[in-house]
């Protein structure tokens, strides 16, 4: 028999309580062939929040990939800290779920919004649209004013998330949301049933799309 196949989910960040959220949100996409291995990166912050944070992770990072030599891998924060070095040193697939997220936004809507943690954020994320050349397509990027860890635990996440999500589709015209954080993903249903309108978990759509990267080799 073949051996088995795996995708390594990376949280950069040292909460192991986003890794948990990652685990349960990525559930739906267990497949017996294809195993799906979440992993939190012990050297991280315990929250990515600005460029230094991403810098910090990015060798961590890439230590991680070769050393796990998984058939694809998955770097499970908004930020995609370390992909481009990642991707140098491995000729398997290394995907992030910021450029995953947006490009699944692109297929369900013409222009899609962003919610994110924290208004010194969005430079950033603009920046790497930019890069990707969907700018134009961008509704809009609001942020929830919440660090990591209050979007993984806090009560008052998904009522924040809603309330930004409605200005983003009525305001801006997001034709689908992409939630810009990893800690987010317990809220996307709930969210998507407030909103009416598509909600992407990037870290489930960067797994979705690894997982068909690997199974057609």
């Amino acid at each position: 028999m073949p051996a088995a196949r795996r995708i390594l989910v990376i949280n950069p960040n040292s909460n192991d309580a986003v890794t948990r959220g990652l685990e349960a949100a990525l559930a739906p996409l267990a497949r017996p062939d294809i195993a799906i291995a979440c992993r939190t990166l012990a050297e991280g912050p315990f929250g990515i929040e600005t460029q230094a944070d991403v810098e910090r992770v990015t060798l961590p990072l890439r230590d991680l990939v070769v050393r796990e030599a998984a058939d694809a891998t998955v770097i499970a924060c908004y930020s995609d800290p370390g992909l481009h070095v990642c991707r140098e040193a491995t000729p398997r697939p290394v995907l992030g779920i910021a450029e995953c997220g947006v490009l699944t936004a692109l297929a369900r809507a013409d222009r899609f919004g962003v919610i994110a943690i924290r208004a010194r954020s969005i430079p950033r994320h603009l920046r790497q649209l930019r890069q990707m050349a969907v700018i134009d397509r961008l509704a809009g990027e609001r942020a929830l004013e919440m660090s990591v860890a209050e979007t993984a635990g806090g009560r008052d996440t998904l009522a924040r998330m809603i309330a930004v999500g409605r200005d983003l589709r009525d305001r801006d015209g997001a034709g689908a949301v992409v939630m810009g954080c990893a800690g987010m993903a317990a809220h996307r249903r709930a969210l998507e049933d407030e909103l009416g309108v598509p909600v992407i978990d990037p870290t489930q759509a960067a797994v979705a799309m690894a997982l068909g990267l690997v199974a057609v080799g």
